[in-house]
This record gives C-alpha cells, sequence and structure tokens, in this order.
C-alpha cells in the first residue's frame, strides 16, 4: 500500500467500489490507525504511546505497554506484543479499518456500500493483524480471539 492512502479513500468515497483491500506494513498500518492518512515517514511518525494503548487493548499488560512506550520503532512494539502472545496487529487493523471507514462513509453516495478490509504485514510478510470485510458504514469490526 502506498503513502496516500487517503486520496485512495476520498476516491472510493466519491466513486464506490464493492469492496476495496488496505494492506500494507507495521508501520503505515499504525500511522492509519492513529487517523493518519497521509502514511509517508515525513508526514507523521507512529505514535508509540497510541500503540501502547492498543496493545493494552488487545489484552496487553501494563508492563507491556510500557515496552512499547519505550520501543525504538513500531517493529519493536509489536515483537514486544508478540513475545506476550498479544495480537496487537488485529487492535491495529480494527483501528485502521475505523480510520478508512469513516473517510468513506464521511459523505453518502448513492450506490451500494463500500466494504473495506484491513490486513497487517511484518517485514517477513507474514500477517500479523486483520479486519475482515465490512461495510463502511457498519459497526467497526471486533478483535479475533487467538
Amino acid at each position: 500500500m502506498g503513502d496516500f492512502v487517503g486520496g485512495m479513500l476520498k476516491y472510493v468515497r466519491t466513486r464506490p467500489v464493492p469492496r476495496v483491500t488496505i494492506a500494507g506494513g507495521i508501520g503505515k498500518m499504525t500511522k492509519l490507525a492513529q487517523g493518519l492518512l497521509d502514511l509517508h515517514s515525513r508526514k507523521g511518525s507512529v505514535d508509540l504511546a497510541a500503540l501502547a494503548v492498543l496493545a493494552e487493548r488487545a489484552g496487553g499488560t501494563p508492563a507491556l505497554a510500557e515496552r512499547i512506550r519505550a520501543s525504538n520503532t513500531a517493529a519493536e512494539a509489536f515483537a514486544h506484543a508478540e513475545a506476550e502472545g498479544v495480537a496487537l496487529g488485529d487492535e491495529v487493523a480494527c483501528a485502521g479499518w475505523e480510520t478508512a471507514a469513516a473517510v468513506v462513509s464521511g459523505k453518502p453516495v448513492a450506490g451500494e456500500p463500500v466494504e473495506i478490509e484491513v490486513a497487517v504485514f511484518d517485514r517477513d510478510g507474514r500477517l500479523v493483524g486483520h479486519a475482515p470485510f465490512r461495510p463502511a458504514h457498519a459497526a467497526p469490526p471486533r478483535k479475533r480471539r487467538r
């Protein structure tokens, strides 16, 4: 996925398609989860404090949240969560879905509803988080229990 997901989502809002998959690495998907739409490195950085909140929401301990806040990168934060068995990627995907759905459903457009899916991958290409297809106007997806 490119840096300019916001432009793509605004386009889809005015020219609906049945389904949109947003997929990317943990850094960019974390930025999307934070509500950023321009995911270029110069336009915003990963908010590790916000990532720590998502980790706690996913069932992580306060100690994990502290390790995430002290991390140098999103990749390091994800490694801490994985070591503790916390599905941080699913939580990031769900929060990213909420950001995307808010943009797509921002102005009602006649036609079929747009379904959005978000997938988060690590540097090894492993799927580490997923928010399944759901209409943009629907309630946010709930995280999966592993």
